[in-house]
């Protein structure tokens, strides 16, 4: 049975669909020998073979769903050009794996990473809505006008987020602890939230996505899900 290049790659683990579109793309991806861009080119899995950047990509047997608590200081991707760390360099998995979604290099917490392609695509599809909690140490102490801008909504350059749930864990004269929760993924949200209202990031951890938690699991550690906490996520 065929179907389209891009998801096949996604399901041997190779990225997300999205991604998979930018290698065939950029003529990283031959078919049978044969470089293919177009988007909408199909592959049948038991007869042709697929090569990005001239090695054999197959379908993983094993499915891998897992967290990792991720340290500052590491890239949120598969590889990086220039050298750079990367989450991948953390994780001992035989099965080629990616991330879901990211995080920023100076970011830590949370991540969901799998060979699963559909995953990622139901995790980050926007009609989702799924809850993203973060605690984020910023300098100085809100005040409740502060916190209720952030509730409502600030402008973080040309956009105006949604409302989020934001409660004050704990502050100091020189810094404070924020519970923020969004539904939303743009890039850098919660440090250009936080900024908006005049109180810069200075740490920065996402504790949850939706109802995975990452708990005790101690920072560059790998957890496997349970077989409940992938039930969720297929039935996103």
């Amino acid at each position: 049975m065929e179907e389209r290049l891009q998801k096949y790659m996604a399901e041997c683990g190779v990225a997300s669909r999205r991604k998979c579109e930018k290698m065939i793309e950029e003529g990283r991806v031959e078919v049978n020998g044969i470089i293919v861009t177009e988007l909408g080119f199909k592959v049948n899995p038991q007869k042709d073979k697929v090569r990005l950047d001239k090695k054999e990509i197959k379908l993983e047997d094993k499915k891998v769903y897992a967290i990792l608590n991720k340290p500052k200081g590491y890239l949120t991707a598969v590889s990086d050009y220039r050298g750079k760390k990367t989450v991948i360099d953390l994780l001992n998995f035989k099965e080629r794996v990616f991330p879901v979604g990211r995080l920023d290099f100076n970011t830590s917490g949370l991540l969901i990473v799998t060979n699963d392609g559909d995953i990622f695509n139901k995790i980050m599809h926007p009609r989702q809505n799924i809850n993203k909690c973060y605690l984020a140490t910023v300098k100085g102490k809100p005040k409740f006008k502060d916190l209720e801008s952030l509730r409502k909504g600030v402008d973080i350059g040309g956009y105006v987020t949604k409302e989020a749930e934001v409660t004050m864990v704990s502050s100091t004269e020189q810094t404070s602890v924020l519970k923020i929760i969004i539904h939303e993924g743009k890039k850098r949200q919660v440090r250009r939230m936080c900024g908006a209202v005049g109180f810069p990031v200075e740490e920065l951890k996402r504790i949850s996505i939706g109802k995975i938690e990452l708990k005790d699991l101690k920072e560059g550690n790998v957890r496997i899900l349970s077989k409940e906490e992938v039930e969720y996520l297929k039935n996103l």
